[in-house]
């Protein structure tokens, strides 16, 4: 069978190890300890099944609406995508002629490399003359962020187009969404996701706001029906209680601002985040040691090799109690 010589070659994006233990400290994957808006809940317990029959609606149409009003933006301005990776990816797919590149931070989501290599173009790291340069705000896996301000001028010296990725935004002091609905904005796109600060990982919802025509350009690209009808459903719910989002949030700052204090007691160098996790270089033992020490309790964390990421632990941000767990566990291997 033939395969396209891109595809044999290309390093495919590892995800996060899903544990099977019932007892495990899962802190891998950037997911919230707390569960989504209980009108989540209801929404499932309503939705008429009969409604599976039918195709959802393509354009997400009550959807959109909510989003633009909470962003003061027009529906027209609004993609939304089966998680933010499709969103990625259509932009991949819309704003990248063959023989251009893809830039991002370095290092950054790895992700990144893996939709340049699908899409058979190069991928440089901190690249201002890319075609389409992905700016995830806070970063991952560092959890630093950049200023509105710098990122404002930053798109302003970029010939092609900036998707700024804001999954953690909602940790963070600021964010660019007033970037992208800005009057005369041309070239900036802001995405956001559901799978973070509104506890709907398993959902896959993520979407994007945007010039009118770039916008129009991701909708001419996308599969035809790529959202489904529960999730548009549930994610309608998820957006419209805002206030139990920010409650959860509020709570998820604080345990990581305390966990931070703690980790640096204990002689870590932890990274500043504004985000819902910290990257962080352990004090007395190497981290690639440390992360299968802790595997092996049962306790997950995420660890990225290479030069620039390998001397350090990704932890996301639990309960109180799960890092309670994990700050007893650090104690009891550097004993």
């Amino acid at each position: 069978m033939r395969i396209c010589r891109h595809v044999k070659k290309l390093a495919p994006y590892t995800p996060g190890e899903q544990p099977k233990a019932k007892n495990a400290v899962k802190l891998n994957t950037n997911e919230n300890p707390y569960p989504p808006s209980p009108r989540c809940a209801e929404v499932l317990k309503k939705f008429d099944p009969d409604r599976l029959r039918r195709y959802p609606d393509p354009v997400f149409s009550e959807l959109r609406k909510e989003l633009a009003k909470l962003h003061g933006a027009k529906a027209e301005n609004i993609f939304v995508g089966n998680g933010s990776d499709e969103v990625l990816a259509v932009a991949a797919r819309c704003f990248v002629e063959n023989g251009e590149k893809i830039g991002s931070l370095d290092p950054s989501y790895s992700l990144y490399k893996t939709l340049a290599a699908i899409r058979d173009v190069e991928w440089r790291g901190n690249d201002e003359n890319a075609a389409l340069f992905l700016l995830t705000n806070p970063n991952a896996p560092t959890g630093t962020a950049k200023t509105k301000a710098e990122i404002a001028a930053f798109a302003k010296r970029l010939r092609g187009v900036l998707l700024v990725d804001e999954a953690y935004a909602d940790f963070a002091r600021e964010n660019c969404m007033d970037l992208a609905t800005a009057k005369g904005n041309r070239n900036t796109i802001v995405m956001r996701t559901l799978s973070k600060s509104y506890s709907l990982a398993g959902l896959r919802l993520g979407y994007c706001v945007g010039p009118e025509d770039l916008i129009a350009a991701m909708y001419k690209v996308k599969d035809s029906y790529n959202v489904d009808a529960v999730a548009q459903a549930v994610a309608l719910a998820a957006v419209k209680d805002q206030a139990w989002m920010k409650r959860n949030v509020a709570k998820i700052v604080k345990t990581r601002e305390r966990f931070a204090a703690e980790l640096e007691r204990r002689g870590w160098d932890v990274m500043p985040s504004e985000a819902n996790f910290v990257f962080a270089k352990p004090a007395h033992r190497k981290a690639a040691k440390l992360f299968d020490d802790l595997r092996g309790r049962h306790i997950y964390v995420r660890y990225f090799r290479g030069p620039k990421t390998g001397d350090r632990l990704r932890v996301t941000i639990g309960t109180d109690r799960e890092m309670k767990k994990l700050l007893k566990a650090i104690d009891e291997l550097d004993i």
